[in-house]
């Protein structure tokens, strides 16, 4: 089984192993370095080691250890952001280009998974929408005229393959399923097989542009002629980490009674935010995944109620038989809708970001690998323009924002904790985790399941904001930009590159 940033195991972890870390050369010099091992990431490094480049994949834990490894999967053209929104914000002629690039994606995925033989329980499917109240069908008539503007093929229709009652509800064709983790795996061998480097393990932690690009890492230097961020989120502090903001979603796997009541499609209702449904067979086995519940990350203090939400929305129209998995995951919103593909703002060559897509990774993570490709090897792309970071313009003081929001955090005095005063400073049940105060400082404290406390410095080492407990993944999360951490502060996600600071514990 494989690792994921979170405490919940996914349903995609199980059946899966780990891929075998390569060996390299530290002195070699890269053609495209690619730092992030999930399905943006490894379908890039694939592609340009194809086209004859010499890759290497940085991975900071194992392959789809991020969002890859607790996404849900939905592989569509229907985007989260609707063609109506895409259109006011870019013009018409821009969500066309948005919805080709999608269906590429789309087709990238299919010949792949023909070409490689990949057996990942693909399966084309239909999407649904549908609309419960007058204001989500007037909505719904809106994204339907916008859809069928760029040429998806849309219909509507009188019936929908979840037992809710709806007011109105229109079917997308073009769209498809898939076992993530699998398709990864065996696209990583791909790579490894045509010559490609991956190295897990391996946090970067700083890069410098010179000639060449030095990256920095906890296993030495690389170079690169040129670098890519495909870690959801680029490390270091960013302008994009002000238009990106961070979410978490919520999924269950379940069984069902009735062996008869899975659907096959794609489906998504209009509620804000919305909850969203399909079926994968796994192992000869059908599980009905549900997710929904989003909030932003660290916001919402109770992350068990989200699941138990969730639960509570499935129980109403399916007879459960076993609720086989839970987790959440993490993703980045954009501020205007759509993804943020190409250079690196701040940097004028060679570093490279694919970041800000929403709740359709699995369809964005093709759109750069084709974009990204296009640009390393020729410097254009039909979509350059469009997904360009650059578009973001600088803000006024931004310079120094960064400069006093990089600094290193400040160490609490001591780094030891009495173990006296920790009955004192919090009540905490099991599992359970706070902030506190000791001595005019803040504390995150959490004791596990056998009793033993853990302690660290809640002050993220992103930017300075403190950190949130999640007591549903077992995590410190922090609200403005997106890092977590686990119990001990050792970093699950970015943009962070140090660990939250361990505090002892000093036993009398």
């Amino acid at each position: 089984m494989i690792n994921r940033d979170g405490f919940l195991k996914s349903l995609w972890q199980d059946g899966v192993l780990s891929q075998p870390i390569n060996s390299t050369d530290s002195t070699a010099i890269y053609d495209v370095a690619i730092v992030g091992g999930g399905i943006t990431g490894v379908s890039l490094a694939l592609q340009l080691q194809k086209e004859g480049k010499k890759c290497i994949l940085i991975e900071a834990a194992n392959l789809c250890f991020g969002t890859t490894g607790g996404t849900t999967a939905h592989i569509n053209t229907l985007l989260d952001t609707p063609y109506t929104t895409i259109a006011k914000n870019f013009g018409d002629e821009n969500a066309t280009i948005i919805a080709n690039a999608a269906k590429d994606a789309v087709e990238l995925i299919k010949t792949n998974i023909k070409y490689y033989d990949i057996d990942c329980g693909f399966e084309e499917a239909d999407a649904y929408t549908f609309a419960e109240t007058d204001d989500e069908v007037k909505d719904l008539d809106e994204i339907f005229i916008a859809s069928a503007k760029v040429d998806l093929p849309i219909a509507y229709t009188s019936e929908i393959p979840v037992p809710i009652p709806f007011k109105k509800a229109f079917k997308v064709g073009g769209q498809a399923k898939f076992h993530p983790t699998r398709y990864v795996y065996a696209l990583a061998a791909e790579f490894v097989k045509a010559g490609g480097t991956v190295l897990e393990q391996c946090r970067v932690t700083d890069m410098r542009q010179e000639e060449n690009v030095q990256i920095e890492t906890t296993l030495g230097t690389f170079e690169a002629s040129k670098l890519v961020f495909a870690t959801h989120i680029p490390i270091g502090v960013n302008l994009l980490h002000l238009r990106c903001a961070p979410y978490r979603t919520y999924v269950i796997a379940v069984t069902l009674k009735d062996k008869d009541a899975y659907p096959e499609e794609l489906i998504y209702d209009s509620k804000d935010p919305y909850y969203y449904y399909r079926t994968q067979k796994v192992d000869g086995l059908k599980y009905l995944i549900v997710g929904g519940e989003d909030h932003k990350t660290a916001h919402e203090p109770d992350t068990e109620k989200c699941f138990r939400d969730l639960e509570a929305h499935v129980r109403k129209y399916y007879d459960i038989e076993e609720v086989s998995y839970k987790w959440s995951s993490q993703y980045f919103e954009p501020t205007d809708g759509i993804p943020y593909i190409g250079l690196l703002p701040g940097y004028d060559k060679n570093i490279y970001v694919a970041t800000g897509f929403g709740g359709n990774g699995m369809t964005y993570s093709g759109v750069a690998t084709l974009a990204l490709t296009e640009l390393i090897l020729h410097g254009k792309s039909a979509y350059k323009d469009i997904f360009n970071p650059y578009r973001v313009k600088p803000i006024a003081g931004f310079v120094n924002f960064i400069k006093e929001n990089a600094d290193v955090v400040k160490k609490l005095v001591g780094s030891i904790l009495p173990s006296e005063k920790l009955k004192d400073l919090a009540n905490l049940s099991l599992g359970e985790g706070k902030v506190v105060k000791y001595d005019g400082q803040t504390v995150g404290l959490y004791r596990d399941e056998n009793g033993m406390i853990h302690a660290v410095n809640p002050t993220c080492t992103h930017m300075k904001c403190t950190v949130e407990w999640n007591p549903a993944e077992k995590s410190w999360d922090c609200p403005c930009h997106g890092g977590r951490f686990d119990c001990n502060g050792n970093i699950l996600t970015g943009p962070v590159s140090e660990n939250l600071e361990k505090i002892s514990i000093e036993h009398v």
